[in-house]
């Protein structure tokens, strides 16, 4: 597996190294800079980041100004970007996350804290790269689909059907986000039974895998299935997902919660609301979401 590539901003020399000492354990490779201005000049001269771990008061350009600058060019957009800062107001935390900040760590902070959300900040990179893969191939078969209904059970199996899924959208890039978070979703919360604070816990620990995988086969989830259903109306796409989980209080989630901005989980569904789709809604206990991708922007 090839070094990940991070980029690391502060004004603060020793938190340069606090940070480089953190993550000394993980041979990441390391570029540390105390600008946002020569920030910004490695993300164009650099070979390409992997994640960003981003200060946001500092002189000069901020964190914000700079999170801003590189969501609105797209060879930077995909970067997953963690805001670092004392700021942790509500409003501050609100609006570093409605800039693009997908984690927010308000300092001081646990190492533990730090190596989850980066780990957390890859793996979700990682599954938006297999979604797109491939994506495009797709593109003039899917555009003759009326209607289709796909069923699966693994997060494995996750990857395949969104480069399938994506390919019908207008910004294929961010479909596959927001889709994922709907499937996987569905498979952890819904169908394994794992909680919000379970997940917490095992993305810090280091166990979330492992506990996936137990709780797949256990006799009372292994036969468990969640069912896509794509629907194609006359301005967009309608994706319906089922799980057979008890459901959840989805309306906890639909907003931002600064309590929760620091936490290496949660923050998925809102995204995908404000984001991804043009319309996210639940159904009865929480086991049935609609997500629908307007079609206007391709004409179709």
């Amino acid at each position: 597996m090839r070094k990940r590539h991070l980029l690391v901003v502060d004004d603060e020399p020793m938190n340069l190294e606090i940070i480089r000492e953190y993550l000394d354990a993980e041979d990441y490779a390391l570029d540390l800079v105390e600008s946002a201005e020569a920030a910004w000049r490695r993300l164009e001269t650099a070979p390409a980041y992997d994640l960003v771990i981003l200060d946001r008061m500092m002189p000069g350009m901020n964190g914000i100004e700079l999170l801003k600058r590189m969501k609105a060019d797209a060879r930077f957009r995909p970067i997953p970007v963690i805001m670092q800062t004392a700021a942790s107001e509500p409003g501050q935390v609100r609006e570093g996350i409605l800039a693009g900040a997908f984690y927010y760590l308000a300092k001081p902070y646990e190492p533990a804290t730090l190596l989850a959300i980066v780990r957390a900040a890859l793996a979700d990179l990682d599954d938006r790269e297999a979604a797109r893969r491939h994506a495009a191939a797709h593109v003039q078969a899917m555009e003759l689909l009326d209607a289709a209904e796909f069923r699966l059970a693994d997060l494995a199996q996750v990857g395949p059907l969104i480069e399938v899924l994506a390919s019908l959208c207008p910004a294929p890039d961010l479909a596959a986000s927001g889709l994922t978070e709907l499937l996987v979703n569905a498979i952890e919360h819904g169908n394994l039974g794992i909680t919000y604070a379970d997940k917490k816990r095992l993305r810090l620990d280091g166990g979330w895998e492992r506990e996936v995988a137990r709780r797949r086969a256990l006799p009372e989830y292994r036969d468990r299935q969640v069912r896509v259903r794509v629907a194609r109306r006359p301005d967009c796409f309608e994706f319906t997902v089922s799980d057979e989980g008890g459901g959840f209080d989805w309306r906890r989630y639909l907003d931002f919660d600064p309590e929760r901005a620091a936490d290496p989980n949660g923050r998925g569904i809102a995204m995908a609301r404000l984001l991804y789709f043009s319309r996210l809604e639940y159904q009865g206990c929480g086991n049935t979401v609609v997500a629908t991708v307007a079609l206007a922007d391709r004409g179709l």
